[in-house]
């Protein structure tokens, strides 16, 4: 199964989720949305500390595993075509 599209997906699930914490940031005051913005390690403690939300478990666990999970399934993939690149063609070609 290629792991490239499996990395988009959970990309675009990440992006989501990233999406509704820093238009909560953004509300609580201008000042939290730009440290969100700007420093990345302050999402997840925005996220753990002062996100709050009714499907805040959802949106964080989601936010934390989908983000992992891009960078698993990219680095599997660059890795697999880079082995496929780097396969010699048979002899006679």
């Amino acid at each position: 199964m290629p792991l490239l599209p499996l990395a988009i997906l959970f990309g675009v699930v990440s992006l989501v989720c990233a999406a509704l914490l820093l238009t909560h940031a953004f509300r609580r005051s201008v000042g939290t949305g730009v440290m969100v913005l700007l420093i990345p390690c302050y999402m997840l403690v925005y996220a753990f500390s002062q996100f709050e939300h009714p499907r805040k478990n959802l949106i964080v666990a989601g936010f934390v595993a989908s983000t992992v999970l891009t960078a698993v399934f990219l680095g599997m993939g660059a890795h697999g075509i880079a082995a496929a690149a780097a396969r010699m063609p048979p002899p006679g070609f």
